[in-house]
């Protein structure tokens, strides 16, 4: 679906049937859908400028299953003395079945993760969504496997551009528990506003990804299997 930004007037796409935000790549404002009509809800912050391979329109391949990413989410996340500790992005994958996965990118290192069911009687669900204190190094189960909590945190929301579920207006926060498994599977049970959804998946190397239409860097050659 195509439109215009009720706001410049500049074409804006929707790939994907479920999301309901766009940012304008022109105004930077940020567009819901509400059926056939476009909403202005604010304006989001441009992502700041990071050394990194991916763009928003680069494909790849996660177990079999080809995506596209449409969105991305930079966020930070500061320390006790409120200063900034470090940051990363989130990129929203649209797989080719219509549903969305994140691919985490902190450092050179890659995650992707897509969404699960979690049990009603999880208990790392039901603490999260309270806003009980989550410690490092906690065995809990999620949707009927193990995992060890191996970070807890707040982020906020530093910039974001294309398709989103979600507006992340500068400031946007969200609290994040990171899991991980014996075998070397990753989840994530995280907090947004009152909503609180769960995800699994595992760390990737951009490699395995088989990406295509990555970013061009300067004085950074392009591997063949990146074309």
């Amino acid at each position: 679906m195509t439109a215009d930004c009720p706001s410049c007037g500049a074409p804006i796409a929707f790939r994907s049937a479920g999301l309901p935000i766009v940012v304008c790549d022109f105004c930077r404002s940020t567009v819901m859908r509400r059926g056939p009509d476009l909403e202005l809800i604010g304006v989001s912050a441009r992502v700041p400028d990071t050394i990194t391979p991916l763009q928003i329109g680069a494909r790849g391949s996660f177990e079999g299953r080809a995506f596209e990413l449409i969105g991305r989410v930079r966020w930070q996340w500061r320390d006790d003395d409120g200063l900034v500790g470090g940051a990363w992005s989130e990129w929203l994958a649209l797989f080719a079945d219509g549903s969305t996965g994140w691919l985490a990118e902190a450092m050179g290192r890659y995650t992707m993760m897509t969404g699960i069911e979690p049990l009603p009687d999880d208990d790392i669900v039901r603490r999260v969504g309270a806003g009980e204190t989550i410690r490092p190094d906690m065995l809990v189960e999620l949707a009927d496997a193990s995992y060890r909590t191996i970070d807890a945190r707040t982020a906020e929301a530093v910039g974001s551009e294309g398709e989103l579920p979600f507006a992340a207006p500068a400031g946007e926060t969200l609290f994040g528990v990171d899991l991980a498994d014996a075998g070397g599977g990753r989840a994530s049970v995280q907090k947004h506003g009152d909503v609180v959804t769960a995800w699994h998946g595992s760390a990737v190397t951009l490699r395995a990804l088989q990406p295509r239409g990555l970013r061009r860097l300067d004085g950074w050659r392009q591997p063949g299997w990146a074309a």
